[in-house]
């Protein structure tokens, strides 16, 4: 009996690993044309695919790779990075170049983490009460969370910022969704959607999860960021510290997230992955688990199973 239950045990952590991957979201950088074409083999079709805004990169790149994720069947989800806008018409010609050439009805806006905005646009919420992402189609909007904290910013002001742009988004009709930060601690998560779910915050979520790296890569994301101290916290627990180029990945946290959300502990939540090993071989490692093509492992992740 206790082996039976063993593999029943088994079994079911794989199906909440299965479920809860099946809508995961990917973050590129820049993505090369080669890089989008093998992306549209990998994932399937309509996946959502975040496109990261570069600062000083030419407006045009972003609507080129929106276009090409379209053609491959993906959908993009482009930055806007609202302080870093000369005026609200260069906010215009961008918004309607992406939705007349790529359909684009689904952005992210961020700040843009500078002390003070380049032009007319202060920040995210301004943009948004111009009514300028209506105007333009815009259907569904993310917004940056913090589950871990900000390196700049209070808890309170945190709150204060996310409930309000969830609010203002609300009062026009666009759905809104939080896209977090990377995280690599299952607890502060799980307590924060209790924070959000408890204050009458029902959007989805998206937990941001640091995709298939080397260990010196992942710590030094987690160091830009401000969440080194849970990231190296890991890497003790699952044993890591002294593989500093060995490749490591977020399994054990999915797997934590997959049980909490199988069991009902948090709701209406995705996994987001930054490809910061490589967007290609990102979108190759979430295949197995995406269909459940996985074992369990005595680390408390899972491993792919071999093809």
């Amino acid at each position: 009996m206790a082996t039976i239950l063993a593999i029943d045990d088994g079994a079911a952590s794989i199906a909440q690993i299965q479920t809860f991957m099946r809508g995961c979201s990917i973050e590129a950088t820049r993505p090369t044309r080669e890089e989008i074409t093998a992306l549209g083999e990998i994932l399937p079709a309509n996946s959502l695919v975040y496109l990261t805004a570069i600062p000083g990169k030419p407006i045009e790149e972003l609507v080129g790779s929106s276009i090409a994720l379209r053609q491959v069947g993906l959908t993009p989800v482009p930055h806007l990075s609202a302080r870093h806008f000369t005026d609200l018409a260069a906010v215009g010609r961008l918004l309607g170049d992406l939705s007349k050439r790529a359909s684009v009805d689904k952005i992210m806006l961020v700040g843009g983490d500078i002390p003070k905005p380049m032009g007319e646009v202060r920040d995210v919420l301004s943009l948004i009460e111009t009514g300028i992402l209506e105007e333009h189609g815009v259907q569904h909007v993310g917004l940056p969370g913090f589950p871990q904290g900000h390196p700049h910013l209070s808890a309170d002001e945190i709150e204060a910022n996310l409930l309000t742009k969830l609010a203002a988004l609300q009062q026009r009709g666009i759905e809104g969704e939080i896209v977090t930060q990377f995280c690599f601690d299952a607890k502060p998560i799980v307590g924060w959607i209790d924070w959000l779910r408890a204050r009458g915050v029902h959007a989805p979520v998206r937990i941001g999860l640091a995709g298939p790296t080397s260990l010196l890569t992942w710590l030094n994301y987690a160091r830009k960021c401000g969440v080194k101290a849970s990231a190296e916290a890991l890497a003790t627990r699952s044993g890591l510290v002294k593989q500093a180029f060995k490749a490591v990945a977020p399994d054990p946290l999915i797997r934590s997230l997959a049980k909490a959300a199988g069991e009902g502990a948090i709701d209406d939540v995705r996994a987001h992955l930054f490809a910061f090993g490589g967007l290609v071989q990102t979108a190759q490692w979430v295949k197995a688990p995406r269909e459940g093509a996985v074992r369990l492992n005595a680390e408390g992740g899972f491993d792919p199973l071999p093809r």
